[in-house]
């Protein structure tokens, strides 16, 4: 794959100062927010939780899911700062518990079993080893914690024109992933119960739900160093 994070950096760079305002907020990113909010409720009801979101962008999902969990704390993180700097009045309104820190999907800045719940939307097609970026999820995730990740579903003709032709038109050589192939990204990383739903529309998209099952590192090991860090609270590397 030609694509690489320089590459996606400079794009979303590119894009921050629109990115709120952009189409996709409503065709695509609403519908798919709505879907993990629910999951997320419905596997983990009102208790409070300790919740990651990978490819934060500006904050927008992980503000609405910390108004829907108001007894969690919301992490967003992100590899391009302009994203993190245009969302910056979301961040400041619950500084202790909406919190942005910048970081790689690749290499997360948290100590092990951090989080009860991993979240990543619309952001995995510009991960150019989303091997590894499935990997470090299942890493700070706590026992038993869940990752729901969110991706355009490019399965079908429809799918396939959708994401294949007109978004890596305007993308670049980005990587809708076949359900398939996350499913089985999902497992080498060591999940369990891995669930898939595909959400049909104009822009379809796919829900992939999996559970962590112990502390032990994962058969697929990530980039990342293992810190293998004990203790409460989230902590960062």
């Amino acid at each position: 794959m030609s694509y690489n994070k320089v590459q996606a950096a400079r794009e979303f760079d590119r894009w921050s100062h629109g990115y709120d305002r952009c189409i996709l907020q409503r065709l695509l990113f609403e519908p798919s927010h709505r879907a993990i909010i629910a999951r997320v409720r419905a596997r983990c009801g009102e208790r409070p939780l300790a919740i990651l979101d990978v490819g934060c962008g500006t904050g927008v999902f992980a503000s609405q899911i910390r108004a829907a969990s108001p007894r969690s704390t919301v992490w967003g993180v992100d590899l391009v700062s302009a994203m993190l700097a245009q969302g910056k009045a979301r961040w400041r309104s619950g500084p202790e518990h909406l919190v942005a820190v910048q970081g790689d999907s690749e290499r997360l800045p948290f100590k092990a079993g951090a989080f009860d719940v991993v979240t990543c939307a619309n952001s995995f097609h510009h991960y150019p080893h989303q091997d590894c970026a499935v990997a470090e999820m299942y890493r700070v995730l706590k026992p038993g914690g869940r990752l729901f990740l969110v991706d355009g579903c490019r399965d079908g003709l429809w799918g396939w024109f959708i994401y294949d032709v007109c978004v890596a038109g305007v993308e670049g050589d980005v990587l809708h992933a076949s359900a398939h192939t996350i499913r089985s990204l999902f497992g080498r990383a060591g999940f369990v119960e891995t669930r898939q739903k595909v959400y049909p529309g104009l822009a379809p998209f796919l829900l992939t739900e999996g559970v962590s099952r112990s502390r032990a590192k994962p058969r697929l090991r990530s980039s990342a160093e293992s810190t293998g860090a004990s203790g409460t609270g989230v902590g960062l590397r």
